[in-house]
């Protein structure tokens, strides 16, 4: 039988045995569960590698081919400095304020650990990070994040372990200065200095260095800028804290503190370029190099070698900026916006349009319908209506503001210009000068702008004349011409000079740029071969409409098409690509890329010396002679002038041995225009930009001078000469639309009848 107390003491071991059991397992079970999320933070925690990629962060830069700096990429300002280039007093402030016990730890300061979850528990709250867990997070804002949890916590401790176990107490301090943010999209300790001290991390002295580490507390709330009272009170108390720590003497601290703040602020501008378009668009092109080859322009630290010569680009701003200046003075005066002398001084444009007695017609007042027009198209136009609802109102309140007007005025009748120069045998680009002035005008007047091209599109069509076997001494009678299409309409190019009726070989065709002789040339060639050439040699970007009209250079393209065609013909027939990067090299010096431009045969070798040759006649005794006479150019140069409808936009590329550049000017409004016969033509205004520049890159050894392009293979016969500076007209060149039928019959008209063909539209940018 059972003892009856047997029962109980069975009873209660076997229940102390299932507590004990229960507590243990769920201690295990807990213990796993820690173990098993302290694993997961671990790998989710960001892992050596990274870490150093993180710290070693930094922009990449562009240089020039000579090594000057053109641009870097970041999306902050930050300049990274060394620690020995930081005030001594701003790391004593850091220390104190922010980690005392920084050289006796390992990343984690158990006893302020401790101390600051017990006084967060009190109703104190108080954070216990040490520099390296904030460096953490400054470093892997995204991977650790900013909310108050104890996995983020965690998290910030595992990486900061790992910072202190992969790098020096030196350089973790180095990292923290050069990653912590302030305001103003500003990163960094030096770039803080100047920001609001306008000098150098360096140059700091103790006030200023207990003012900016008394924002690491939070930078808008203690923002010496709009809150100076905060500010000075936090100061101090960074101050207060060295004078604890012992770095500053009590007595030294009781008469800081009563100085003022002594701050300002000074916004840092972006870096000036001295080459932004170009800066602009090799940073488009790297992007795209960088996504296909896994890089980070912003913190891989690359240096991008480019092509640009700083000689040249200097050369080529000065010239852009003093010839349309003057080309400036002279629509201004064309559309009444200024009466001479401007600033006590005439410009020579001016002076020498006077002596060949050139007509000023004030444009303002001969076209008030396009003044209305130019009003009705303003946002203030558009506001003022919404606001009134009368047209009419609204016009005359705009019209009586005479600032506005003014304005208005100014901005339409703005001129700009666009240049760009390549070196043709190797296709790198030397200069580019996108507009007279970036701050201005942002549009990229090379790459962006598709312009009709006028009479420089002519190279293309004589290209295709000499290709297909037509040579050079072919005979065209300089006659009027009628174009016969399809639905019957007929187009009747002319000339300014009108038709000679005499015979006119090929070379002089395009040597006095005669639209009658191109046209017939064009038309026996075929307009598809045309484009087919002008494609192969480079203008293969833009749109060609194969109609007749483009032989006269209808078609908008870019004067970044041009300049690589023309170089094509300098090269000798073989098209190459152009070059904006030489060469890619990483941090540490090895190169990652050498991209190089491709090729490919667009011309016979001795086509191209004939085409070459003929343009050589344009700058000796045709429409481009202003090199040599007005700019004294005695080398080895050929080139091809271009103008408009109306006198919209003047073109001129020119070539020598070692350097092929091309010029653009124009209004970015095509409404507006150079309305003088003289000024309006390229070889008097684009021409002025790419003369001053070659003879300034000649002068200054540059350019040789003696180089020289191969002699032409067959001996010229010349037509008889016409006037020794014949002007350049497209007043014809208009076509029908693109979608018109193609040409069913050319034919020499008995006499020269008005065009009858409306004026091709000019697409804008």
């Amino acid at each position: 039988m059972r003892s009856k107390s047997a029962a109980p003491r069975f009873g209660w071991r076997t229940a102390g045995h299932v507590v004990i059991r229960g507590t243990c397992a769920m201690a295990l079970a807990l213990f796993l569960a820690a173990a098993g999320y302290l694993s997961h933070l671990m790998q989710s925690a960001p892992s050596a590698n990274a870490l150093k990629r993180a710290e070693a962060a930094r922009a990449s830069v562009l240089l020039s081919a000579d090594g000057q700096p053109l641009a870097s990429f970041s999306h902050v300002q930050q300049q990274y400095v060394t620690l020995a280039e930081v005030s001594p007093d701003l790391v004593k402030a850091l220390l104190a304020t922010e980690d005392a016990r920084f050289y006796e730890h390992h990343g984690i300061d158990l006893r302020r650990t401790v101390r600051a979850l017990l006084n967060t528990l009190s109703g104190r709250v108080e954070g216990g990070s040490t520099l390296t867990q904030q460096l953490a997070r400054n470093l892997f804002p995204d991977e650790i994040g900013r909310e108050r949890s104890v996995g983020r916590k965690l998290k910030e401790m595992i990486v900061a372990l790992r910072l202190e176990q992969h790098f020096s107490k030196a350089g973790i301090l180095e990292a923290y200065l050069n990653n912590v943010r302030f305001l103003y999209n500003v990163v960094g300790i030096e770039m803080a200095a100047r920001t609001y001290c306008d000098k150098s991390a360096a140059e700091l002295d103790l006030l200023e260095s207990a003012t900016l580490i008394g924002m690491l507390k939070g930078a808008a709330y203690y923002n010496p800028v709009q809150h100076p009272a905060r500010a000075w009170q936090r100061r101090n108390l960074v101050l207060a804290q060295m004078v604890r720590r012992g770095t500053l003497p009590e007595a030294e601290y009781r008469r800081l503190a009563e100085q003022p703040l002594q701050l300002s602020l000074n916004l840092q501008p972006d870096a000036a370029s001295a080459a932004p378009h170009f800066v602009a668009q090799t940073r488009k092109w790297l992007i795209e190099w960088a996504a296909e080859h896994n890089y980070n322009l912003y913190t891989d630290g690359l240096v991008v070698h480019t092509t640009l010569d700083m000689r040249l680009q200097e050369t080529a701003r000065r010239a852009v900026e003093h010839q349309a200046a003057a080309l400036q003075a002279v629509a201004d005066v064309e559309w009444a916006q200024a009466e001479f002398p401007v600033l006590g001084t005439t410009p020579e444009p001016y002076v020498a349009a006077q002596r060949q007695r050139v007509p000023f017609a004030y444009l303002w007042k001969s076209r008030p319908d396009l003044l209305d027009i130019f009003v009705r198209e303003t946002g203030d136009y558009r506001k003022a209506f919404a606001a009134s609802g009368d047209d009419a109102a609204a016009r005359r309140r705009l019209l009586a503001d005479a600032e506005w007007l003014a304005r208005l005025k100014r901005n339409k009748t703005r001129l700009e210009a666009g240049f760009m120069a390549m070196d043709p045998a190797s296709g790198e680009v030397k200069a580019w000068v996108g507009s007279r002035d970036f701050d201005v005008d942002q549009f990229d007047h090379v790459a962006q702008a598709e312009r009709q091209p006028g009479s420089t599109f002519k190279a293309f069509v004589y290209g295709a004349a000499l290709e297909s076997g037509i040579g050079p001494e072919r005979s065209y009678q300089d006659g009027a011409v009628a174009v016969t299409l399809a639905d019957g309409r007929i187009w009747r190019p002319t000339d300014m000079q009108g038709a000679s009726e005499r015979p006119m070989t090929l070379r002089d065709g395009l040597v006095y740029s005669k639209n009658t002789v191109t046209v017939q040339v064009s038309q026996e060639v075929g307009v598809d071969r045309v484009v087919a050439l002008a494609k192969a040699m480079g203008v293969d970007r833009s749109r060609l409409d194969p109609v007749p009209s483009l032989a006269l250079g209808t078609s908008p393209v870019t004067l970044a098409e041009m300049v690589n065609a023309y170089a094509t013909i300098a090269r000798l027939g073989e098209h190459a690509r152009p070059v904006l990067v030489k060469r890619i090299t990483d941090r540490q010096g090895r190169v990652v890329a050498e991209p190089l431009g491709a090729r490919r045969r667009a011309m016979t070798t001795d086509n191209a010396i004939e085409l070459l040759d003929m343009l050589r006649g344009v700058v000796a005794r045709g429409t481009g002679t202003l090199v040599r006479t007005r700019f004294g150019i005695d080398a080895d140069v050929a080139g091809k002038t271009g103008t408009t409808q109306n006198n919209t936009d003047g073109w001129f590329l020119l070539m020598h041995p070692q350097l092929v550049a091309g010029a653009w000017v124009g209004f970015n409004d095509a409404r507006v225009a150079m309305r003088s016969s003289y000024w309006g033509q390229g070889g008097h205004n684009a021409v002025l930009l790419a003369g001053e520049f070659f003879r300034d890159a000649i002068d200054a050894g540059a350019l040789d001078r003696h180089a020289n392009f191969p002699p032409s293979r067959r001996p010229p016969r010349s037509s008889p000469a016409l006037p020794a500076e014949p002007a350049e007209d497209d007043a014809s060149a208009a076509d029908p639309p693109a979608e018109t039928p193609p040409v069913t019959h050319v034919e020499r008209a008995a006499e020269a009848p008005e065009p009858v063909a409306a004026e091709a539209a000019t697409r804008l940018p």
